[in-house]
């Protein structure tokens, strides 16, 4: 899970991992040919995406006026909560100061710790909840509406959903029917980024298929460099592996059940797609450091790690999102040249693109709080952090070309042409004690299934026990 977030870069705490979950930092890179991105949001399609829809956006990706209407807000206050550090914060900073200089309000943007249900549990016990979070998971949205923290959303941010969003994106915003979060920001998860060198040194091709991913890991393996980098220090990235095999394989249906706890992790789809990630994982030689070495490694060197050392890196390959493009930046490798992208290759019928993303949801209900969410689901807000790059909205209606490089306009064009369906990650839907806490839950259970790959049975048997546990119903 990422989502997302500039962080990428040298994690050192938990927060900062969430930020490399969920997006990225404004950095420009070179473009990518349009083909090299066969990306689609994915799952069971439904109606146009609206891409065209609204008149911000054309075909030619052209802007005309799309303004959400603000009140006067002269002398309010406001607190913006959310786990972003680094650039991702000073851009969503110049979001901010966009409301107040049309507003007239003061927001203060209030650095949250990972997991972010915590934190703002401390605050409102303390009597000071921020009036508006970033939640990076829905699961997190269904546990603040549970403890009573969120608030509906108003008409006017209805308003601007209904304009600017696909049904999707609304209603993975909603706990039974209400709405409670704008997905401010979105990320593409399904991706594998290769060293070019390395690739042209070993007469190895893009794979389209999970077989071909193995073929080719072994082509890299025989000329001489370790085929895969695994930030496995983070146990998010592990959840994203399994997520992409499990969606190809088992399929959208039981994707679906899993992501609700509605079929048990002890169910044989689990079993299959642990034994087939198992073909990667437990080869050692195709690990940059083996098991031992992958589980300390943080995100960042793992990305880091595939593009320095010219055609001799510490590997081949290192699969994430789209934000991967701030770390290969920070190498001086070059986006397009150095580094190159493909789909996730397909296990089954189809190729998997697992999506994540970060929502706004109200603590504080009032007047100005809904104006400042209200603006938030605008092209208005998206459009402006578009523009400082290293960002991805769900936003049908920002224009291609407030993107700075066609990598992103790529990813951005393939998300809003996907419609009305997708799949959103898996573990961003679980509860967090299960999904999204460092050293525990899946993020742990994954980790231990790196180093020991050979236990099917007992990883998914642990799984379970902290699956019901977190989810309180023993289902």
């Amino acid at each position: 899970m990422r989502s997302t977030s500039s962080t990428i870069r040298t994690r050192r705490t938990a927060g900062a991992a969430r930020a490399a979950r969920t997006g990225g930092t404004a950095r420009a890179v070179a473009a990518v040919a349009a083909g090299a991105l066969a990306l689609s949001l994915t799952a069971c399609g439904g109606g146009d995406g609206g891409r065209n829809s609204g008149n911000a956006r054309d075909g030619g990706g052209t802007e005309t006026t799309a303004t959400v209407p603000l009140p006067r807000l002269n002398g309010t206050t406001l607190e913006v909560a959310a786990v972003w550090t680094g650039s991702e914060q000073a851009n969503f900073k110049k979001v901010l100061a966009e409301f107040e200089k049309r507003t007239g309000a003061k927001v203060t943007f209030v650095p949250a710790q990972d997991p972010i249900i915590n934190f703002l549990g401390s605050k409102i016990a303390g009597g000071r909840p921020p009036d508006v979070a970033l939640l990076p998971q829905p699961g997190a949205i269904k546990q603040a509406v549970e403890k009573k923290w969120a608030k509906p959303l108003g008409p006017e941010v209805q308003k601007q959903l209904a304009k600017n969003y696909s049904r999707g994106w609304q209603d993975v915003g909603k706990v039974d029917g209400t709405q409670y979060g704008v997905y401010y920001k979105a990320a593409n998860k399904s991706l594998i980024w290769y060293n070019a060198k390395v690739f042209e040194n070993a007469g190895a091709s893009e794979p389209k298929t999970w077989k071909e991913l193995l073929t080719t890991a072994r082509l890299v393996y025989d000329s001489g460099v370790t085929p895969f980098s695994v930030g496995g220090a983070d146990g998010w990235t592990l959840t994203d592996w399994f997520e992409n095999v499990y969606l190809s394989q088992a399929g959208p249906e039981k994707y679906d059940r899993l992501a609700q706890h509605r079929i048990k992790w002890t169910d044989p789809s689990v079993r299959d797609a642990l034994t087939t990630l198992a073909q990667i994982w437990s080869r050692k030689e195709y690990l940059a450091g083996g098991p031992d070495g992958a589980l300390q490694t943080e995100f960042p060197a793992s990305v880091i790690q595939t593009f320095t050392g010219g055609d001799q890196p510490k590997a081949a390959m290192v699969y994430e999102g789209d934000f991967v493009q701030v770390d290969i930046g920070e190498t001086g490798a070059e986006t397009g040249t150095d580094a190159k992208v493909f789909p996730f290759p397909a296990v089954g019928d189809t190729a998997p693109v697992v999506s994540g993303g970060d929502a706004a949801v109200i603590l504080k209900d009032s007047r100005a709080a809904q104006a400042l969410v209200a603006f938030l689901a605008s092209p208005d807000a998206a459009t402006i952090q578009a523009r400082l790059g290293g960002y991805l909205s769900p936003n049908r209606n920002v224009p291609d070309s407030a993107y700075p490089n066609e990598v992103q306009r790529t990813i951005a064009r393939a998300l809003i042409d996907s419609g009305d369906d997708f799949r959103f990650d898996m573990s961003d839907q679980a509860p967090p004690a299960f999904g999204g806490t460092p050293g525990k839950g899946e993020w742990k259970a994954l980790q231990d299934f790196l180093k020991n790959p050979g236990d099917v049975a007992g990883t998914q048997a642990k799984l379970e026990k902290d699956a019901a546990a977190a989810y309180g119903d023993g289902s």
